[in-house]
C-alpha cells in the first residue's frame, strides 16, 4: 500500500514538473523576443515571430527529452547540489543550441533571428528551470532554520574554510540536528564580517571567549584540520576557558578524502592539547625489512608490545610470534589479529623471558629474523619496592633473549628502552640502562644487529597517568598529582611504535635510537585539561591534590646522557646516541654478581646496580 502511494506521489510531482517545463519553454521563446524588442509586441517582425511559433512544439519535445536524459525528472531536488546544477545548465544550453537549428528550418525570410535571442532564450530557460528545481530546497531550508531556532545546542564553529562550510551546511540542512550554529570564528581578517550559509564570521580567536558568552554557546566545533598542531593547541586552550564542550575533526586526510561530516566529529582529547605535529613515518622502509620476515615480539600482549604486533601484522611478515607471560593479554591480541588478519601466520606462546631453556627452544624452533624485546617491568614505584624482580625480569630477561638471538643468528634485535635510563633515579630506569649496555656488548661480538630505542611516556599505556586521571575524575576526584612542577614527555602508542619500527629499519648495530618526543608537558596542566575536557571545573567539581614524588621518581626526564652526543637520521624525529665506552670484561663480572644477588634476594641489590651504572642516584 505504501509503495503504491509513493509511486502516485512521484507521478504527480513529475507530471507537475513536465507541465512547468513546457510553460518554461514557451515563456523563454516569447520572452526572449519581448526582451530583445524592449517589451513592445508591435515592434516584433512577423518573420521572426512565425518561425518561433512553428518551431515551438518541436522545441518543447526536444527539451523534455534532454531534461529526461540529464535526469532532471529523477533527481532528489531537496538535496540537489553542484552536480544537479551542472546537469540543468548543460541541458538548457543544448536546448538553446537546438533552437538555432529549428529556427533555421522554419525560417520564412532571408532575415535571420537576432543573435541576442538565443542567449536570452538560454538565460531565461535556465532561470525558470532553476527556480522550479531549487525553490523547494530554498523553502525547505528556510523552514528548517525557523525550526532550528528552538534547538537547545548552541554551536560555534572555528574555521571558515572548506571543512567548516561542509559541517555548517550539513547541520543547517539536517532535519535531525539538535544544533543551531550561532557564529563562526576564523583568524583570516579577510573573512571577518562575511557570511557562510547565512552565519556570520564574527572575528578571530580573540573573539572566542566573548562570542561564547554573547551567543550562549554550548558546544564549539574546531573545523580547521589543516592548521599546525601548535596553533591547534593554542586555540583549544582558549576554548577550554569557555567551559563549552569541544569537538574536532580527526585530521587533514578527512578533508582530502571527502569524509568531512558531522559523523566524523569527535570529542577533543588530551592528545590534541600536546601541541606536537603527528609523527611522519617512511612506511616503505618499514615494509622493506619486515615484509616476508619471521618477527618475534616479547611482551607482545602489553600496551607497547600489542601495538607493535598490530603494525607488524599489517606489513605482511612471513610469521609473527608473540611471547608473553600474561595469558589474558596474549589471548586478547591473538583474537584481535586473527579477526583482522585471517591470512597472517600467527603463533602465540606463553613464556617467561627469565626461563633460559624455554627461550632457547622458542628461538631454535621459529628462527626469527627480527626480535622486538618489549617484555619488562616498567612501573617505577612498584619496582622500587621489589628491586630484585626488576633485575630478574628486565636485566636477566634481556640477557637470556639476547643470548638466544645471537646463538640462532637473528638479523636484528631491538630493545624497547626508556628515557628513565638516563641518569636513573629509580631501579627500573637503572635496570633498563643495564639492558642497553647488554645489547651494545652483544652487538660487538655477534653477527646480529643489536639496537635499543629510547622514548618517554606513551599516552594510554598500562600504568600511564591519563587512564588514572580519567578514573579519578569519573569517581568524583580528587585527581592526584605528585608535584606541581613535574614534567614528562608524551607520545601516543601508535606514534611511538611506528618510530620504533622505522628505527629498526635504520639499525646497523650498537645504536641507541632516541625518539624526539617534542616539548615536555607539565602533569598538572594535563590534569587540568582533562578536568576541563570532562566539562568540570577545578576546585568546584574536582579537586587536585598534590601527593609528593614517589620513590624513584624525577621531576623531569632526560632523553640522552650528555656524554652520548646526538646524531640525526633520515627521519628528523629519530636520533642516534653515541654508545658509551666501558670495560666489557668487568661488565660481565658485575653482571654475573648482579644475577647472583638478585637470585638470592639480596637487600643490598642497589649497590650492585650502582657499581654497573655510576649515574644511578637511587637510594
Amino acid at each position: 500500500m505504501n509503495i503504491k502511494q509513493f509511486n502516485f506521489k512521484l507521478l504527480y510531482r513529475r507530471t507537475a514538473l513536465i507541465i512547468y517545463d513546457i510553460i518554461s519553454v514557451i515563456a523563454a521563446s516569447y520572452l526572449s523576443l519581448l526582451v530583445r524588442y524592449e517589451f513592445r509586441m508591435d515592434q516584433i517582425p512577423r518573420y521572426f515571430l512565425e518561425p518561433v511559433t512553428k518551431a515551438l512544439p518541436f522545441a518543447i519535445i526536444l527539451t523534455l527529452m534532454l531534461f529526461y536524459l540529464f535526469r532532471l525528472y529523477s533527481s532528489l531536488w531537496a538535496f540537489a547540489g553542484e552536480s544537479e546544477l551542472i546537469s540543468l545548465v548543460i541541458a538548457c544550453i543544448i536546448s538553446g543550441l537546438s533552437n538555432i537549428v529549428l529556427l533555421q528550418v522554419f525560417r520564412t525570410s532571408q532575415q535571420p533571428a537576432p543573435k541576442s535571442y538565443y542567449f536570452l532564450y538560454i538565460f531565461i530557460l535556465i532561470a525558470l528551470v532553476f527556480a522550479s528545481r531549487f525553490s523547494y530546497r530554498f523553502f525547505r531550508s528556510l523552514k528548517h532554520r525557523k525550526e532550528n531556532r528552538f534547538n537547545n545546542i548552541q554551536v560555534m564553529v572555528i574555521g571558515a574554510g572548506e571543512a567548516g562550510n561542509i559541517i555548517i551546511k550539513e547541520i543547517i540542512g539536517s532535519h535531525f540536528s539538535t544544533m543551531v550554529i550561532r557564529c563562526i570564528i576564523d583568524d583570516d581578517k579577510g573573512k571577518w564580517g562575511r557570511y557562510i550559509q547565512g552565519i556570520r564570521v564574527v572575528g578571530g580567536r580573540d573573539q572566542i571567549i566573548e562570542s561564547a558568552k554573547r551567543y550562549r554557546i554550548d558546544e564549539i566545533i574546531l573545523a580547521a584540520p589543516s592548521i599546525p598542531a601548535a596553533e591547534r593547541k593554542k586555540i583549544l586552550q582558549i576554548c577550554q576557558e569557555t567551559g563549552c564542550k569541544l569537538r574536532t575533526l580527526p585530521g587533514m586526510y578527512q578533508l582530502i578524502n571527502g569524509e568531512v561530516s558531522v559523523s566524523t566529529l569527535r570529542d577533543v582529547e588530551v592528545e590534541d592539547l600536546l601541541g606536537r605535529e603527528p609523527v611522519s613515518i617512511d612506511i616503505d622502509s618499514i615494509i622493506g625489512y619486515v615484509s616476508g620476515k619471521c618477527v618475534l615480539v616479547t611482551g607482545g600482549g602489553g600496551s607497547i608490545g600489542s601495538e607493535l604486533c598490530r603494525q607488524i601484522a599489517g606489513h605482511k611478515p612471513s610469521r609473527l610470534v608473540i611471547v608473553d607471560i600474561y595469558e589474558n593479554n596474549a589471548y586478547d591480541i591473538e583474537q584481535e589479529l586473527r579477526t583482522k588478519y585471517p591470512e597472517l601466520a600467527l603463533t602465540v606462546l606463553i613464556a617467561s623471558v627469565r626461563n633460559t631453556l624455554r627461550m632457547e627452544n622458542i628461538f631454535k624452533q621459529y628462527k626469527p629474523d627480527i626480535v622486538y624485546h618489549a617484555a619488562a617491568h616498567k612501573h617505577v614505584p612498584l619496582m622500587e619496592n621489589s628491586p630484585c624482580e626488576a633485575i630478574k625480569n628486565n636485566v636477566m630477561g634481556t640477557w637470556k633473549c639476547a643470548q638466544a638471538a645471537a646463538d640462532c643468528g637473528v638479523e636484528r634485535f631491538v630493545l624497547i628502552s626508556t628515557d628513565k635510563a638516563v641518569n636513573p633515579t629509580s631501579i627500573m630506569g637503572a635496570s633498563k640502562r643495564i639492558c642497553e649496555m647488554i645489547i651494545q656488548t652483544f652487538n660487538r661480538h655477534s653477527d646480529t644487529n643489536f639496537v635499543a630505542v629510547r622514548f618517554g611516556n606513551v599516552l594510554g599505556s598500562n600504568g600511564s597517568v591519563i587512564p588514572l586521571f580519567k578514573k579519578q575524575i569519573a569517581a568524583g576526584g580528587p585527581v592526584t598529582v605528585t608535584d606541581p612542577n613535574i614534567i614528562r614527555y608524551f607520545m601516543t602508542i601508535p606514534e611511538a611504535v611506528s618510530l620504533v619500527l622505522q628505527a629498526g629499519a635504520y639499525a646497523k648495530g650498537g645504536e641507541i635510537f632516541v625518539l624526539d618526543m617534542g616539548e615536555p608537558v607539565r602533569i598538572l596542566d594535563l590534569a587540568r585539561n582533562l578536568i576541563r575536557l570532562s566539562g568540570l571545573k577545578e576546585g568546584e567539581d574536582i579537586e587536585i591534590r598534590f601527593t609528593g614524588l614517589r620513590p624513584g621518581e624525577k621531576l623531569y626526564e632526560e632523553m640522552l646522557m650528555s656524554e652520548e652526543g646526538l646524531k640525526d637520521t633520515a627521519n628528523r624525529q629519530i636520533h642516534i646516541g653515541r654508545p658509551l665506552e666501558y670495560d666489557e670484561e668487568k661488565f660481565y663480572e658485575q653482571l654475573e654478581a648482579l644475577r647472583k644477588a638478585a637470585t638470592e634476594e639480596s637487600e643490598d641489590i642497589r649497590s650492585y646496580v650502582r657499581a654497573i651504572v655510576p649515574t644511578y642516584t637511587g637510594k
